[in-house]
């Protein structure tokens, strides 16, 4: 679906609220969150119209599980992936999985593409405007808005005629421009948004001429996921489920360039040195290279222009946390734009976006990178610190817990004014409700919660409020009034539920 040309301009109130750029899964998700709730969206991508299978990530985790339950989503992805109760990183290290505190106790392996139809489909019938075969070549903005430069199809076949071929040589490029009141960047490591806005993008290269494949194997491996390093080597298998295998190796001996050729034998090789047999790879289907760098943006925001996903954090593939990030990047930006822009929250709101989320994307940075590290630890005092730290997991539950909360995403808490119930920041499990239902499909429209023992009523559930505010009781004879924020985070709790309190929470966070 090609949405139409609107009337652009440069000053005066934006035609489009929201504009995104890139189409992957951080920018279907949060176009869909928009439209769902009622703010129009133009997403912009400079791909054709298609699904490709050039997949890198293949994990769901519990957290992101979570996000998508509350979208009403979860169990459709759950039903075509296939579940994983134990993870196996390195050196005997195994991450279990089925003791989490949550619905979604494992490991979902589904290929990317899969869960970028899911959410194409959603965003559509919301009513996402879609510009395929467009891409930014820059972007400008002002106290009333974002103008973006946008070059089509269109305008590139334009170029051809005589008018635009006297524009080109003037020097100027055959295109039109879109105004919106902010534009959201998840177009990827090589993001047009984030040089538009100026911001560097420091770090490196933590891995180079790392392989990629899509084979398939005559021998069915022993374990859904298969991972493993061995002295210069690391491999990661995992399937698609349409008979074909992913292959994700790399060998420290075979540092070359992206740009050299890349045959079956290099990556059976690689395969062999890793998990000790190829499992008689065969019919390669697509290789390539590529090197895996560490980079974070040190802003996600400037003025009306943000970043998510890859675009604002890149990362090693250890853990399989990319693209888990970049959704929950949108899940929290995607409620603060639909609270500022229907004029339910003060613009300052989505500093919090940063505050929130820049912390995260610094933390996954971290662990991938040392996952990666310890796997491929060679000299004897990185081997020994690995027995240590693998015994050391395994024996101090609380530290385990931790670790396992970070890579599942479960654990993670947002920061909390002075002076705020213990709860606030935190994430929310979803808990029973009385009448039977439960909090994340109480969530799904992007709405927030408010959980009230039984006997306080359902105050503050007036028609001002009731197309963003759901009020549910608990199950239990808890008494903690809980204000749950659209991302299953909690905005406000109380122990008292004093209705004065009640109900300045709900002007405050709900408007």
């Amino acid at each position: 679906m090609t949405g139409t040309t609107g009337t652009t301009g440069t000053t005066g109130t934006p035609p489009r609220p929201v504009i995104v750029v890139g189409s992957g899964p951080t920018g279907l998700l949060l176009a869909g969150d928009l439209a769902t709730a009622g703010v129009p969206v133009t997403l912009v991508e400079k791909r054709p119209h298609h699904l490709s299978n050039l997949s890198r990530a293949f994990v769901l985790h519990a957290r992101t599980l979570e996000q998508l339950d509350a979208r009403g989503l979860a169990d459709e992805l759950e039903q075509a992936g296939r579940s994983l109760d134990r993870l196996r990183l390195f050196g005997g290290l195994t991450v279990a999985l089925d003791t989490l505190p949550s619905r979604f106790n494992h490991l979902l392996v589904l290929p990317q593409y899969e869960v970028e139809k899911v959410l194409r489909r959603r965003a559509v019938e919301a009513g996402v405007e879609f510009r395929y075969e467009t891409e930014v070549t820059g972007l400008s903005q002002d106290a009333d808005g974002v103008t973006v430069q946008v070059r089509n199809a269109a305008s590139a076949s334009a170029a051809d005629t005589a008018a635009a071929a006297a524009t080109a040589t003037a020097g100027e490029v055959p295109g039109e421009e879109l105004r919106a009141a902010y534009v959201v960047g998840t177009d990827g490591m090589r993001s047009v948004v984030r040089d538009a806005i100026g911001l560097p993008f420091p770090g490196r290269s933590v891995i180079r001429s790392v392989v990629l494949a899509d084979v398939r194997l005559a021998e069915e491996p022993e374990t859904l996921l298969t991972v493993n390093a061995v002295g210069d080597a690391f491999a990661f298998l995992a399937p698609f489920g349409d008979g074909y295998y992913r292959l994700i190796g790399w060998n420290r001996a075979r540092d070359v360039p992206d740009s050299e050729p890349l045959d079956l034998d290099e990556v059976k090789e690689v395969t062999r040195l890793a998990l000790g047999r190829d499992f008689g790879m065969y019919d390669a289907r697509w290789m390539s290279r590529f090197h895996s760098d560490e980079r974070q943006a040190p802003a996600y925001r400037v003025g009306r222009v943000f970043l998510a996903g890859d675009a604002a954090h890149v990362h090693t593939p250890a853990g399989g946390q990319g693209m888990n990030t970049g959704l929950q990047d949108a899940a929290n930006l995607s409620w603060k734009l639909t609270q500022v822009v229907n004029g339910h929250a003060p613009a300052d709101l989505l500093d919090t976006y940063q505050a929130e989320r820049h912390p995260v994307g610094r933390s996954v940075l971290r662990s991938s990178g040392g996952i990666v590290r310890l796997a491929m630890a060679k000299r004897p005092w990185t081997l020994a610190l690995r027995a240590a730290l693998t015994g050391f997991l395994g024996a101090a539950a609380p530290v385990r817990r931790m670790a396992v909360g970070q890579l599942t995403g479960i654990g993670f808490r947002y920061p909390a004014p002075r002076g705020a119930h213990r709860l606030t920041g935190t994430r929310v499990p979803d808990v029973a409700l009385a009448g039977g239902g439960r909090l994340y499909e109480e969530l799904r429209g992007g709405r927030f919660v408010l959980i009230t023992p039984g006997a306080c009523g359902d105050r503050g559930a007036d028609a001002r409020r009731e197309d963003r505010l759901a009020v549910a009781h608990w199950a239990s004879d808890r008494r903690t009034a809980l204000l749950v924020r659209p991302d299953g985070y909690a905005a406000w709790a109380s122990d008292t539920a004093e209705p004065g309190a009640v109900e300045a929470a709900l002007a405050t966070h709900v408007g």
